[in-house]
This record gives C-alpha cells, sequence and structure tokens, in this order.
C-alpha cells in the first residue's frame, strides 16, 4: 500500500464519521512558543484551550511536521527522522475515550488488514476507564500501563496536556525480544498515539511540570505517523525505504558511489541525507531561509548535516540540486506546493551549499589546527573559544564542531561556548533593548481579547479618529493596569485605531493620541498577537485611564514616505522578476521613511548593468503616473487574477490585492500611495549578498533619492573640476592616477627592500661566536616590516655558510615589536631550534611566537623589551652549548 493510499485511507475514515478534513498548515508555528509545529495537534492548539471557539466539532488531517530534539538518533533507529507526517483525528469536547479507542481499532484492522494478534496498548498507570474500553478489543495480557514518561502527552512547552493510550504492532521475534512494548519498543513498534486532552500545564523541564488546570471540555487528539505505517505496510526494514524516501536515498547513493546495505556506517550516513533533504525542501517551501537565528538557523543545520555526511560518504561535488529534485518528485503529489516552487527552493538549497563547502574549505583547516594544540592538553577538551571563533568568525554551527571533535576523541567546552554566545547575544539585545512592546504573555492578552474583542484598523482610509482605550499594559511583566501618568510608558490598546503596525516588512506608525487634559506620543505599534495592536506609548501630560475616550493622530508626513517606499518595493520586485526571471522573487524587505530595503532570491551577485536596468524601469513606471489600487477578495479569486503572492508567508480566505496599473499586482496588507508618480524618484544604491541565494539591495524614494542625487551630482563636479575632466572621462581619469599610485608603492616598496638586505653582509661579518656557534642577534634598521625582516634573516643565514649559526633580528613600531629567528642545520643538530628560541624570547616582549625548527617569528606589545629579547637569544644558545 503506497504512501498517498494511507493517507487516502486516513482521511476518508474519519471524514464517513462526521470528521472535517483540513488541510495540514504550514510548518512555520504560529504558537509563539514554538519556531516549528512539532505535532499534529498544534494548529487546533488554541480551541483545545478554549482560547478561540472551534470551527468543528471533529476534524482529521494529514499535518507536516518536524522534529531535532533527537536529530542525533536520524538514521540510526527504523523510528527516528526530523521531518514526518502526523496523521490525526480530533474532538473538541465531542467524543472521548469510548468512541476513539474503537475508531483508531476498525481503522487498523479493517481498513489497513492488521492481525488483531499482532497488536499491542499501552495505557497510563492509572487509567482505569481506558484500560477496560482496551478489554473489549484486546485480551489483558497485550494491555501494558506505564508511567508518565511514556503515556503522558504534552507539547514539550506549557500548554494542553493528558494521559494517552498508544497502540503497537508486534514485528515478531525477530526484530527482539518478547514482553511487550515495555520490553523492547524497536520490535513493538509504536504507531498510534490517542491523546485524552484534559488539562493545561505549565512550565518546567522534562516531565517535571505543573498542572494549571482543567481545560473547558475533555477533547481528544490522536497522532498516527504516516511514514511510520508505510514502513510497516510496505513490508520494509525501516521508514527511509518506504516510497516517498527511498528514491532520494537512492540518489543520494547514486552520487557518492556507495551501495546502500553494504556498510552499517554508510547506510546510518545514507539515511541522514535522504531524511535532511526531504525536510529542507518542505521547510523551504514554507518560506524558511538559511540564517543564523531561531528556524532559518534549524533549516541552515539540517543542510549543513546533509552536506557533510554527502562529504562524509565520499562525495567532493555540489549535489543539492540531484537530491532536491529526487525530494520533489518523492513528496509532490501530496505537497504540489514543491512541484510549483521547485526552480526557487532549489536554487537556496544550492546556494546554501556552495557557502558551506566554502566554510568546510576553510574552517576545517582552523579546526584541525585547534584540535591539534587540544590533543596536548592535559583533558583533550577543545576550548570553548575555539569553539566560538569557529561559529563566530568561519560560520561552523556548534553541533558540527561536537560532531568533528567527538571524531577526533575530543570533548568541547560546552559550557564556555555557551558563555560567549550569550555574551554576544547580551550585545545584540541592547542595541535593540527597549524599542519593541515585549515577549507575547498570553495570560495577559488572552482576558484582553475576550473582554474587548479585536482591534479595528482603520488607517487604510484614514489618519485621524476617535477611539477607546481598552487597555492599558506596563511594568516589567506588561500586566494590565488601570492608569498610566506623565512619564510612564505603557502598551496601549485601542478598541479601532489608524495606525499602522509593524507588519511585512513596514515599519510602524508614530504619531499622537490627545485626550482630555493629556497627551500620549505613539513610539511603536506591535500586533504581538491575531487580532490584536498594541500601542508603545510615552505619557507626556495628564493622567490616563482605561476606558477613555481619545483622539488619535498618526503622523501623516512619515506615513507617507513609508508609503512610498512599500509602493516602490512592489514596483522593484517586479523589475528584478521581468529582467532575472520568475525565480527572483521576494524574500523580504524593509520599508521606512525615504528609504527601503528589498531581499530576493539569485544565485549569484546582479550585474551593475542589470541595477542599472532595473533602476530605469521603475523610474519610467513613476513617470507613467499609473493608478495604485487596493482590493480585497478570495484567494482563488486573486490567484485566477495573477496576483503575486510572497513565497512562504500565510494568507486567509479574504486577501488584499495591491495593483500599481497594469504593471505590478500583489497580495500586500501594507500602506501605499494612490498614484506611482507621487513616489518622486527611485535611486538604488547598492546590491550585496545576506545569505546563500538570497541578494539585497538598499534604496531610496522621493525626497531623499533627489537629495542624494543632488550630492552625488556636487561630489562629481568637484571631482571634475580637480582633475581638469570632464565627469564622463572621471572613471577613467581615476583609474590611471590609481594605477600610477600601486606602480610607485610597488617601486618604493622595492627600493625599501633593497636598502635592507644591503646591510646584510654587514650583519654577518658582525657574527658573534658563542660556544661554537655564530650568532647575529641585532634590531633591524628602522621602517623594517615584518616581511623584509624574514627576508633579511634568510639572506644573513646563507652567508655564514655550513657552520652552525643562530640569527635574530628585531623590529619595532607603532606600540609593538616583532622578533625573527633563522637557524642552520648545524645550529639545529645542537638542539638550537627557531621556535623554541622565539618562543622564549617573545616573552620578554610581553607577546609570544613560534614556528618551524628552521625559521620562526613572534612579537608581543612592549617595543622597549627589544633588547632584553636579543639578549634571550644569546642567552639561550650560551646555555646550549655551554659557551
Amino acid at each position: 500500500m503506497d504512501t498517498v493510499e494511507i493517507r487516502r485511507r486516513f482521511l476518508a475514515h474519519f471524514a464517513d464519521r462526521g470528521h472535517t478534513v483540513v488541510p495540514s498548515a504550514s510548518l512555520v508555528a504560529e504558537d509563539p512558543t514554538l519556531l516549528l509545529v512539532n505535532a499534529g495537534m498544534v494548529p487546533f492548539k488554541p480551541y483545545f484551550l478554549g482560547d478561540l471557539p472551534a470551527p468543528w466539532r471533529r476534524a482529521t488531517s494529514v499535518q507536516k511536521c518536524i522534529r531535532t530534539v533527537d536529530i542525533e538518533n536520524v538514521g540510526r533507529t527504523a523510528r527516528h527522522a526530523s521531518f514526518f507526517q502526523m496523521c490525526g483525528n480530533f474532538s473538541f469536547g465531542d467524543y472521548f475515550k469510548a468512541e476513539v479507542i474503537p475508531y483508531a481499532f476498525e481503522l487498523l484492522t479493517a481498513g489497513f488488514g492488521f492481525k488483531e494478534a499482532d497488536l499491542w496498548a499501552t495505557v497510563y498507570h492509572d487509567d482505569d476507564e481506558a484500560e477496560q474500553i482496551w478489554r473489549t478489543l484486546l485480551p489483558p495480557e497485550r494491555i501494558q500501563r506505564r508511567g508518565k514518561e511514556d503515556n503522558y502527552w504534552s507539547m514539550g512547552v506549557p500548554g494542553p496536556c493528558g494521559p494517552c493510550s498508544e497502540i503497537y504492532f508486534d514485528r515478531g521475534p525477530a526484530f527482539g525480544r518478547d514482553g511487550g512494548p515495555i520490553a523492547d519498543e524497536e520490535r513493538y513498534l509504536e504507531v498510534w498515539n490517542l491523546v485524552f486532552m484534559q488539562f493545561e500545564r505549565g512550565p518546567g523541564a522534562g516531565y517535571d511540570y505543573p498542572i494549571l488546570r482543567d481545560l473547558p471540555s475533555r477533547n481528544i487528539d490522536t497522532g498516527l505517523g504516516l511514514e511510520r505505517m508505510a514502513t510497516i505496510l510496505q513490508g520494509v526494514d525501516n521508514l527511509y525505504e518506504i516510497d516517498i524516501s527511498r528514491p532520494v536515498l537512492d540518489r543520494a547513493s547514486e552520487l557518492t558511489g556507495k551501495r546502500y546495505g553494504a556498510d552499517p556506517a554508510d547506510d546510518v550516513r545514507l539515511r541522514v541525507v535522504a531524511d535532511h533533504t526531504r525536510t529542507a525542501a518542505l521547510l523551504i517551501a514554507d518560506g524558511v531561509v538559511p540564517s543564523n537565528e531561531g528556524r532559518g538557523y534549524v533549516l541552515r543545520r539540517i543542510l549543513r548535516r546533509a552536506v557533510r555526511n554527502v562529504r562524509l560518504l565520499g562525495g567532493r561535488d555540489p549535489v543539492m540540486a540531484d537530491l532536491f529534485d529526487a525530494s520533489v518528485r518523492a513528496l509532490g503529489p501530496i505537497y504540489p506546493e514543491l512541484t510549483d516552487r521547485e526552480v526557487a527552493i532549489t536554487q537556496i538549497a544550492v546556494g546554501e551549499e556552495g557557502s558551506f563547502l566554502e566554510t568546510l574549505r576553510t574552517g576545517t583547516t582552523i579546526f584541525d589546527t585547534a584540535a591539534a594544540a587540544a590533543k596536548t592538553s592535559a583533558g583533550a577538551v577543545l576550548p570553548g573559544a575555539d569553539a566560538f571563533k569557529l561559529h563566530d568568525t568561519y560560520g561552523f554551527p556548534i553541533d558540527l564542531t561536537l560532531e568533528m571533535a567527538a571524531e577526533a576523541g575530543l570533548a568541547v567546552d560546552e559550557d564556555g561556548f555557551r558563555r560567549l554566545m550569550a555574551r554576544q547575544r547580551e550585545a545584540a539585545k541592547a542595541d535593540r533593548r527597549g524599542r519593541r512592546i515585549g515577549n507575547v504573555d498570553l495570560s495577559v492578552y488572552r482576558p484582553l481579547l475576550e473582554r474587548s474583542g479585536p482591534t479595528v484598523f482603520t488607517g487604510y482610509t484614514e489618519l485621524e479618529r476617535s477611539s477607546r482605550v481598552t487597555g492599558l499594559l506596563g511594568g516589567a511583566d506588561g500586566a494590565l493596569q488601570p492608569a498610566a501618568v506623565e512619564g510612564d510608558e505603557v502598551g496601549l490598546v485601542l478598541d479601532v485605531t489608524p495606525f499602522y503596525a509593524e507588519s511585512g516588512g513596514q515599519e510602524p506608525d508614530t504619531g499622537k493620541i490627545l485626550f482630555d487634559g493629556g497627551e500620549l506620543e505613539i513610539l511603536d505599534v506591535q500586533r504581538p498577537v491575531a487580532d490584536l495592536v498594541v500601542h508603545r506609548a510615552r505619557v507626556l501630560r495628564g493622567e490616563l485611564r482605561s476606558g477613555t475616550e481619545v483622539r488619535a493622530q498618526v503622523d501623516a508626513d512619515r506615513r507617507a514616505a513609508i508609503s512610498r517606499s512599500h509602493t516602490a518595493t512592489h514596483l522593484i520586485h517586479q523589475a528584478f522578476r521581468r529582467a532575472l526571471g520568475e525565480t527572483a522573487t521576494q524574500a523580504g524587505s524593509l520599508n521606512s521613511p525615504g528609504r527601503l530595503r528589498f531581499d530576493f532570491r539569485s544565485p549569484g551577485a546582479v550585474p551593475p548593468s542589470v541595477l542599472a536596468d532595473v533602476e530605469d524601469e521603475v523610474n519610467e513606471v513613476l513617470v507613467k503616473d499609473l493608478e495604485v489600487r487596493a482590493f480585497v477578495t478570495t484567494q482563488d479569486e486573486a490567484r485566477r487574477l495573477g496576483a503575486m503572492a510572497l513565497f512562504g508567508e500565510k494568507y486567509g480566505d479574504e486577501v488584499r490585492v495591491v495593483d500599481v496599473g497594469d504593471y505590478a499586482r500583489e497580495l500586500c496588507g501594507g500602506t501605499h500611495v494612490a498614484r506611482s508618480g507621487q513616489l518622486g524618484s527611485v535611486k538604488l544604491l547598492s546590491e550585496s549578498s545576506v545569505a546563500a541565494g538570497t541578494r539585497r539591495v538598499d534604496g531610496l524614494v522621493g525626497i531623499d533619492a533627489f537629495r542624494f542625487l543632488a550630492r552625488e551630482h556636487l561630489l562629481v563636479a568637484r571631482l571634475a573640476g580637480a582633475l581638469k575632466a570632464r565627469p564622463e572621462e572621471l572613471p577613467d581619469r581615476v583609474a590611471d592616477i590609481v594605477g600610477k599610485l600601486r606602480d610607485a608603492e610597488r617601486e618604493l616598496e622595492r627600493v625599501r627592500a633593497d636598502a635592507v638586505l644591503a646591510g646584510a653582509a654587514t650583519l654577518a661579518a658582525g657574527a658573534e661566536d658563542v660556544g661554537g656557534v655564530a650568532v647575529i642577534a641585532a634590531e633591524a634598521p628602522p621602517g623594517t616590516s615584518g616581511d623584509d625582516a624574514r627576508k633579511l634573516v634568510v639572506d644573513v643565514r646563507g652567508r655564514l655558510g655550513e657552520r652552525p649559526a643562530v640569527v635574530a633580528l628585531a623590529t619595532r613600531g607603532d606600540g609593538r615589536a616583532t622578533i625573527v629567528v633563522a637557524t642552520t642545520d648545524g645550529a639545529r643538530t645542537l638542539g638550537l631550534r627557531a621556535g623554541d628560541v622565539v618562543r622564549e624570547a617573545a616573552g620578554a616582549l610581553g607577546g609570544r611566537g613560534g614556528g618551524k625548527p628552521d625559521l620562526a617569528q613572534g612579537g608581543g606589545t612592549d617595543p622597549d623589551g627589544v633588547p632584553r629579547a636579543l639578549g634571550v637569544v644569546r642567552a639561550i644558545v650560551a646555555r646550549t652549548t655551554g659557551g
């Protein structure tokens, strides 16, 4: 039975029993406590908690899920994967244990053909009711009771939870020992978890958390792993060999030349590659891009683990394009968005692969050096500072460093690494602290939403209106408070607002709130949870109380400038797609007053000529003064009209479409100008890389663009006057001057080097005998560079012939000192190695050094220590030779 058919039968079974079939939600979790959807019930969490009324009494879905907490087990067991599909049926206060257990048993036996004799069930240790129901379907000896770790379910964070009953399939004696799931979970494979969702849990680690309350109703949440079910029904050994995984595994095998089944270690790596490639494809399809934070870091880590396992399998060439092609073909029948966006999805993966291969080339050398030093330490531990440097400077994720260290027989000082990471994060937070309203606190917003209802936004059509204060949030925890007085900074909630909350790359409005006897300054506007707008405000005068009638006034000039930038972003997006193709889709934006930032997909840098063409085309649209129109319609109608949807964005059933004449049509909730001519002018300033496969352009709009062009014109006029050239001649004239300067610098360098080397004969002639070794320990002429000093010591050493000799030259300048030491074969035979000599001598300079036995260099921050350092060289020779 192929996976598509298993999926169809599951949904049909519950649809026939009154369940509404709900499509899979995005992998990007709307729940602020989660990065990614990790269970089938996550999209239904507000209904279980009673925060929102459930649209259905019964529902069923096959939900895309990602879990990476046990990523190290991926590929090693038959049942671990980072991406999986969770088939579920849900009851929101409708039916409970007596119905759900028979529903599941009927589907497994009648629908999927399981033999009753192969099924086992477990229940929570004190759940007599569930056991009694199971006794009507299974003999008592195949029902086992287990504790909280096995038969009590939560999301891993505060939220709904409850005891559960799990159904297991006995794979037979060949897979392990007798005794049921308690004895061996490799032989007895869990296929379905029936959760009796009755409680809400609080914070806590592991299984140590408090139960806060009974939920408003008793609910059902079940989870049947689609891949695990396919493993059983298709008669394969593990989920990597089923019909929607095996093609990717086989392609990885072809690309690396490793036959699956030939070597257990290689098999694990091939399974990791297959799993991680599929996971990455689905994450990118849902709008996640590689980055160093949040879900973007999860994606980057997964992609890089896949690439590294390909390297461990012997692959040296880029493989992501081929592996993504196999993934799309395998999963496209279930998730058509993979097929629709294949080119854009693959470009992102290929770009990240190229970036990581370069990281591996540079960072591996650094790691090897650090690992070699760590092996000589007593504890064989890679210092946290080295791990942090690999992460911060060379882009090595800590998990990659941990893997490579383990392979090298080393531990890593993870505590030290995390301290440095925390210090860096605190520094970054300090720059942003105070700007935003703060983290979502559902215990505050939930009652506020229930009591006051959603905030109505009227800012598309008005910039000023009367409103009523429905909530004031203050203090470190953002708690509701009755009033705010002069000097207070509070979160302000209105029943109706013309203020635009930051969204879709558009910066928030600012402005004023006036009330009888008082005034507030609006500093920021956010939408911390759906349907609730919170204004960060400072009370300038008066006392504001909840329930007060106020007058809200948006800063009209700022709004107009931001709207110009947002409309310009739409035009730039369209122009890039026309210039580079349909894959040049938006990956992010920032629209601020007079300035914009636009990120888009591109495998490489955009030529300056294309950038100029895009700018020219956009400004032509402005001259045409096209009408900008917004309207609301259904998603299907918007698609029929050709409206562009942003990759990875979530949209409701009704969407807002923004047209700029017949040039651009896009789904958008932001604010815009009335006509394109109101933008005045658009000037693109720069183009750069922000991530693998993602480019960024910065630009100016309106008066800011005019001012920039005026300054640029003045600068060009001054340069032309200074160089006595016409403006169009400036590039050639400047290039000619720069070329002549470089030639002059090279000639000066040659003259200086010749002058330094001219003293080699004099230095060699002045060698002193110390215990039979010719010693030259001198300060190089002022202005001698480190490179020149190395050349000079090598030249002097060559003039001393075959006798044992040590040559040391020191330089100083700019608050630093350098010492370079060279030795002959005869000196090294006596035990005088340059690296050892430098290490000891550099201490006199307040620093350190090292190098090879024949040539080494060191330095420090104490230039006055040069005479002492040269004396140390003489002393080392005397000590070694007894002279």
